[in-house]
C-alpha cells in the first residue's frame, strides 16, 4: 500500500497523460504532490525526505511547464531527482557515521564498513546513470516515449539494479539469510 501511495502522483501523471495531455498531467502531478503531503500530515504521519525532494521540484518545474507551455521543465524533474540523490550518497560519506545507504538499510544487514561504502558509491552512480539516461530519453524521444519510460524504464532500471545488489551482497550475508554456507 506505501508503495501505491508514494507513487501517486506518479501513476496519476501517466493517467492523465495517456488520457489528456503532458498539461493536464504536470497539473495533476502538482496537485497529487501537495494532496500526498497534505495526507500524511492528516494521518500523523511524517512526509518522508522523498516527499519533500518530490514536491520540491514538480511545483516549480511544473509551474514552468505550464507557465511557458514547454514540458522540457517537467522532463527534467526525475533528473534532477536522481542526480540530487546521487549527491546525498556522496555526501554522507563526508557527512555523519554512516553512508546512506547504510542509513537506509542498517537495521535489516550487518555489513563491514568497505562494503557500506561500496554499496553506497554504487547507489550513487546508479542515480548519476538514471538520471543521465532520463535526460537522454527526453531529449532524443518522443514525448509519449519518455512518459512510458518514466514510469517503466525508470522503475525497471531501479528493480534491476536493486536485484542485482543482492549477487554483491550475497557474499556478505548470513546463511539464513541466503549467504554462504
Amino acid at each position: 500500500m506505501k508503495f501505491l501511495f508514494d507513487f501517486f502522483p506518479v501513476l496519476l501523471f501517466f493517467v492523465l497523460y495517456k488520457t489528456k495531455d503532458i498539461y493536464w498531467a504536470t497539473g495533476a502531478l502538482m496537485i497529487a504532490s501537495v494532496v500526498q503531503i497534505g495526507g500524511l500530515y492528516a494521518a500523523k504521519k511524517k512526509p518522508e525526505t522523498t516527499h519533500w525532494i518530490t514536491i520540491g521540484l514538480a511545483l516549480p518545474l511544473g509551474a514552468l511547464t505550464l507557465l511557458l507551455h514547454d514540458p522540457m521543465f517537467v522532463k527534467w524533474k526525475p533528473t534532477l531527482v536522481n542526480w540530487l540523490f546521487a549527491v546525498v550518497f556522496v555526501g554522507s560519506m563526508f557527512i555523519g557515521q554512516r553512508s546512506m545507504i547504510e542509513r537506509m538499510m542498517g537495521h535489516a544487514l550487518k555489513l563491514p564498513g568497505d562494503v557500506w561504502r561500496k554499496l553506497n558509491l554504487a547507489w550513487a552512480g546508479f542515480f548519476v546513470f538514471s538520471g543521465a539516461v532520463n535526460i537522454a530519453v527526453a531529449y532524443r524521444c518522443s514525448e509519449n516515449t519518455w512518459v512510458n519510460f518514466k514510469l517503466f524504464g525508470l522503475m525497471g532500471l531501479t528493480l534491476a539494479f536493486a536485484m542485482g545488489q543482492m549477487f554483491f551482497l550475497r557474499k556478505h550475508l548470513s546463511p539464513e539469510l541466503g549467504g554462504p554456507t
